[in-house]
């Protein structure tokens, strides 16, 4: 692992704030944790494996226990049992349309069968002739294909009449009706919405017709959203000043407009109005005065707010000016969403493909009916709630993962000199630092935010269950816990990513670079309500603009299709991907600004450009700090919030 002994606490005392040659290793405990939770949830994909859950799953059974295509083991004192079903690969439900919303499994007894009836068989004769004919009998074992039209037997015993026709699921086995009004219960909404003009075919018939040019508006926001990231340092200012711009005269429009109307209602004449009327102008008279005292309040307040932090709206354009330099340093930023997405699928199809494994594996059971069910009985029944946490966790720790990456290449570009100096690849470089010695505090960091998350989607879930059920008073308690936890979330994952930064700095374990992060951000609060305000709606109108950019593009293509009636969907689809593309491309960029603005802050604290306390800074955040001197020279005592913020501060020893 390229582990070495933890840094001591007189080490750590006498940290320089910048990237450490000589690493170790953080938070060993939390890594050997967090292997012993992914050893369990091995555990439980291989416990259901080896109790033969996974061929179940895959092959199917019947409802005597038998898997279908393989030659089976007699269960004690259950009939049919044991049979040889290797000509037998699929599952055949008697009457597929029969589900249980409730328990989701279809109420049916199941065969194996050697072939799915392609098409409708509407009495026993045709059910009879197609197993002459195909050797596959859709009736129970206890019933011969010669007596399907003479037993007394066979109304229990045959399918339910008339058997829709049915093709084989892909790699699972089962036959499934090719009619999805089979299952009207289970799609009741979809049904009704397609019953008579076929509007779910048209829509379908849309999407494909039409399936290269989504395909080319998905590759063009993918193209605009990297152009984005590359000019937004160009644009930034334009943003912040058409922002500034609107705000204010949003602001003083709505004021003004509520006090003109509250003069023309003053003024208008009442001698004429009768008394029930009356009453009912002088109550809008004064909701008019209310309403128009709150707005110049809230106009003088927002005034007052943006005159102390317009220089930090500087900050953040200076910090989004640097952003894209470093997008040009490191390229390989750019792809990390990729990376993140793609180790995400890769664990999310494992863990659904072991919760089906789940659904099979257990000891056969036999229940009311005398069929036999699959169940876990004693401690590990309670193996589905181990595997739920291991979702949250381990996803939670790949999206870690990408933010101590980014950090460490960010920190590794700031605090190098001569940017001609870098590593080849800061990102493998960062990747290398992770794996060797960090993962154990991505693991704490990222156990935090699950401990907060689990208690939440509880919550969410009880509240879905008592949706129309509860009184007034608990629905109210209810949504507030889920808010305050939300925010609670927010508010870690916010400090976990400069946590990671603050480690990436000086390795050190996750508690301490928490602490120490936070101290840095108290002292600079100003600044980061700045830089999360101004930049994050910066952010939401790049996203915004690559979705309308990426719309635009698809109304004036998709016009010019013939060939289908509808292309909302595909539209809708296009925009979709549009702002999910654009989300993960800017949160990278989002990223990236925090962790300039932390190297800022702790730049600035440290280092005062004196010899021997050189600033490692770009030189647009370097006349930043001039212009932001100069200017509180000039203003004098008036400057003296700006100069507490800009004061280097002694190296603590």
């Amino acid at each position: 692992m390229g582990c070495c002994s933890s840094a001591s606490a007189a080490q750590s005392s006498k940290r320089e704030w910048k990237p450490l040659e000589d690493r170790s290793c953080t938070d060993i405990p939390w890594l050997l944790l967090f292997i012993l939770f992914c050893v369990g949830m091995g555990f439980i994909c291989g416990f259901s494996v080896a109790t033969g859950a996974a061929a179940r799953l895959v092959s199917g059974y019947d409802s005597y226990g038998n898997i279908c295509g393989q030659r089976n083991a007699k269960l004690e004192a259950i009939p049919n049992s044991g049979l040889d079903h290797t000509n037998r690969k699929y599952v055949f439900f008697l009457d597929p349309c029969n589900l249980d919303l409730i328990n989701r499994k279809i109420k049916s007894i199941a065969l194996c069968v050697a072939a799915c009836p392609r098409e409708e068989l509407k009495t026993l004769s045709d059910v009879q002739k197609f197993a002459e004919i195909n050797g596959s009998a859709l009736c129970t074992y206890n019933i011969k294909p010669s007596e399907y039209t003479q037993s007394s037997k066979s109304a229990g015993l045959c399918p339910k009449l008339p058997v829709p026709a049915s093709a084989p699921i892909p790699f699972f086995h089962r036959c499934a009706p090719v009619n999805i009004s089979c299952y009207a219960k289970f799609a009741e909404a979809l049904i009704t919405f397609v019953s008579d003009n076929s509007v779910l075919h048209r829509l379908i018939s849309g999407v494909m017709t039409s399936k290269e040019i989504i395909l080319g508006l998905c590759l063009l926001s993918l193209v605009l959203s990297m152009i984005l990231m590359v000019i937004i340092r160009y644009i930034s200012r334009v943003l912040v000043w058409i922002l500034t711009i609107l705000v204010i005269l949003g602001s003083l429009g709505g004021t003004g407009v509520l006090w003109w109307l509250y003069a023309k209602q003053r003024r208008s004449p009442k001698e004429t109005v009768i008394p029930e009327q009356l009453q009912i102008a002088e109550d809008n008279l004064r909701a008019l005065l209310i309403y128009a005292i709150s707005a110049t309040v809230f106009t003088v307040i927002l005034f007052l707010i943006m005159l102390v932090m317009r220089k930090r709206v500087a900050l953040t354009i200076a910090l989004f000016h640097v952003a894209g330099k470093v997008f040009i340093h490191l390229p390989l930023l750019v792809f990390q969403p990729f990376w993140t997405f793609f180790a995400l699928v890769l664990f999310w199809a494992y863990w659904i493909m072991t919760l089906l494994f789940l659904g099979t594996t257990g000891s056969a059971v036999q229940n009311e009916q005398g069929f036999v069910e699959y169940k876990i009985s004693g401690p590990l029944q309670y193996m589905w709630w181990y595997h739920v946490v291991g979702l949250i966790w381990i996803s939670e720790f790949i999206l870690a993962c990408q933010q101590m990456t980014v950090a460490g290449a960010v920190v590794t570009y700031y605090f190098t000199r001569d940017k001609r100096n870098l590593p080849f690849t800061p990102i493998l470089a960062s990747v290398n630092r992770l794996i060797r010695y960090h993962l154990g505090t991505v693991a704490k960091g990222s156990f935090i935010i699950t401990l907060v998350k689990i208690p939440r989607m509880i919550l969410m879930y009880i509240h879905s269950q008592l949706k129309g059920k509860e009184n007034a008073c608990a629905r109210c308690m209810l949504k507030s816990c889920i808010c305050c936890l939300w925010c609670l979330e927010k508010c870690l994952n916010y400090l976990n990513q400069n946590a990671y930064t603050a480690t990436a700095i000086n390795s050190t374990n996750f508690c301490t670079s928490a602490k120490d992060a936070f101290v840095i951000l108290v002292e600079n609060a100003l600044r980061v309500a700045a830089i999360n305000t101004v930049g994050d709606f910066m952010l939401f109108l790049g996203k915004v603009l690559i979705v309308c950019s990426t719309g635009l593009a698809g109304i004036m293509l998709l016009n010019y299709q013939q060939d289908y009636t509808v292309w909302v969907l595909p539209l809708i689809i296009v925009c979709l991907f549009a702002f999910l593309v654009a989300h993960c491309f800017l949160s990278i960029y989002e990223m990236v600004v925090d962790v300039l603005f932390l190297c800022f802050a702790i730049d600035t604290k440290y280092n005062d450009g004196s010899p021997g306390r050189e600033f490692y800074m770009d030189k647009v955040l370097m006349e930043f700090v001039e212009n932001s001197r100069k200017a509180m020279k000039e203003a004098g005592k008036g400057g003296a919030a700006d100069a507490r913020e800009l004061k280097p501060m002694l190296r603590k020893r």
